[in-house]
């Protein structure tokens, strides 16, 4: 396996020792931005097979153990773009090498964590970390790599996500089943702080400093809103829909709107609204939004569905949806590779119809059904995912304007969070129509399991939630394609893929310049 490396001027070209020391420099820094991701995505799933031990050994009362991972997807949500901003103001190397730092804080005080105040606490300072790294990794690539690179980068990125998805897995089931769950955040601890230590060594800050204002009251109003939606509709799963729920579904709706308002009055926005004049932006921000709706959902139902009716425990669980993620942590650079050389919409739209088939074939899923055919299933379901990610990621980061990296980056994160966090309450409150709430929500979490009629109708359940999730990256696609016309397509010579920028977003980028 070989990095992308820096293409290096003509006269540069006879230092060879010096080329080669900065090509091994430039392979180190992708090992350590691939390390960050990793470890954002290995604590995304693998709490997820650890919430039923969690419940347990800290007494964290059923309705509220969910907020063990909504916390930290949250607050990755609401951070991402102020600390993306952070890394245009101070370094972007700056502001990852921090992410990693605070992550493992946060780990250390997680695997201490004594009650449900503490680990959802906890959870939310692993969530700054997370934004930290998140935000300004995919700007550093920016800033490392031209834009014919960048695709093959990110795929880099996406291959480091899907083997921290696997790890997360397979290490969630191992753990949880033969050893602690407080080890799922002890293991963070020694590769975090190794991971510092080499980021120190090899990434250098080479984008431009600029001067940026941070969005507090924005930040805030959007944080509530989206609380207050996601805690009606995380009650609505397991209980009445009564005034208390009206109360915050309706308040967390007005403080969003509220907050759009917000973002097209304040000169420095949290999500600068303006953005979405460059060409192409507003489809590929959306499209990571729906597909994140989509997919997240997808792990969740499935362990519902193998612990639930099936039986499973959490380690045979695991290892039926590692076949998957191994074949499309195998193709992510190759993903990468063909937006670099085809552009990035039909990879990015050939991804997501992958995945609305998988979508509809897990929709098929019986109580009779062989296990192998959910191998199938999510092998078709990863391959598409693997599609997706580096060549939507390269299509932002290649049409927003240089020194404005770290925004784009940021809001690439919060749009593609916001689908997460909402995908993971809507696939429960669906899924939940068919039976007990109080009964789904305990096979959500892996404290019971199904037998019967009552599996029938909770597998019928999931149906819906399936069928959902295939509207939402419906949605995703047709965005996806409507770029078609916005971005051209490479020459012969493989020269770099430039939308075609208006003026105004070269006002946009606040110096009065064409955006390259």
């Amino acid at each position: 396996m070989t990095f992308p490396r820096i293409a290096r001027p003509a006269a540069a070209a006879s230092g060879s020792s010096a080329d080669g020391g900065g090509q091994t420099r430039t392979g180190l820094a992708m090992v350590v931005l691939m390390s960050g991701v990793l470890m954002t995505a290995v604590d995304t799933t693998i709490v997820v097979l650890a919430l039923p031990e969690i419940q347990r050994s800290l007494n964290v009362a059923l309705t509220n153990v969910v907020w063990v991972i909504i916390s930290f997807l949250l607050v990755i949500t609401l951070l991402a773009t102020q600390v993306g901003r952070l890394g245009d103001m101070f370094g972007r190397v700056r502001m990852y090498e921090a992410g990693f730092a605070v992550f493992v804080v946060g780990s250390l005080l997680c695997a201490l964590a004594w009650n449900e105040v503490s680990i959802i606490a906890f959870r939310i300072v692993q969530g700054v970390g997370g934004a930290l790294i998140m935000a300004n990794s995919g700007a550093v690539i920016a800033d490392l790599y031209p834009r014919e690179q960048r695709g093959r980068a990110y795929g880099f990125t996406s291959l480091g996500w899907t083997i921290g998805a696997v790890l997360g897995v397979v290490l969630g089931g191992l753990i949880v089943t033969y050893v602690s769950w407080r080890w799922i955040f002890w293991i963070n601890v020694p590769t975090g702080v190794l991971a510092i230590a080499v980021a120190l060594r090899v990434l250098r800050d080479k984008g431009e400093r600029t001067r940026q204002r941070l969005d507090p009251l924005g930040m805030i109003t959007l944080g509530l809103g989206l609380f207050g939606v996601l805690w009606a509709i995380t009650k609505l799963a397991n209980g009445p829909f009564d005034a208390a729920t009206a109360a915050f579904l309706i308040g967390g709706l007005a403080l969003i709107v509220l907050f759009v308002f917000i973002e097209s009055r304040v000169p420095a926005p949290m999500l600068p609204l303006r953005i979405f004049k460059v060409p192409t932006m507003a489809a590929s921000l959306c499209a990571s939004l729906f597909q994140g709706l989509a997919s997240f959902a997808v792990l969740f139902l499935l362990l519902m569905y193998l612990q639930g009716p099936r039986g499973l425990s959490p380690i045979h669980a695991s290892l039926l949806l590692l076949p998957g993620y191994l074949i499309s942590a195998g193709l992510s650079i190759w993903a990468g590779r063909l937006a670099d050389k085809y552009g990035p919409v039909l990879p990015a739209t050939a991804g997501l119809a992958l995945q609305v088939v998988s979508l509809l074939l897990y929709a098929q899923l019986t109580n009779s059904t062989p296990l192998w055919w959910i191998v199938i299933v999510g092998t078709i379901n990863a391959i598409g995912a693997c599609l997706f990610f580096p060549a939507n990621s390269s299509a932002i980061m290649k049409a927003a304007p240089p020194d404005m990296f770290g925004i784009a980056s940021g809001m690439m994160r919060t749009f593609a969070n916001v689908g997460m966090v909402f995908s993971f309450s809507v696939a429960i409150l669906v899924a939940s129509r068919s039976i007990s709430r109080q009964l789904a929500f305990a096979i959500f979490v892996g404290t019971t399991s199904l037998h019967g009629q009552v599996a029938d109708a909770f597998t019928t359940g999931l149906h819906a939630a399936f069928y959902a999730s295939v509207i939402f990256m419906v949605i995703a696609a047709v965005l996806s394609a409507l770029r078609a016309g916005g971005i051209r397509r490479p020459g012969r010579s493989g020269s770099s893929l430039q939308p075609a920028v208006p003026d105004a977003v070269g006002r946009f980028a606040g110096r009065g310049e064409r955006a390259t």
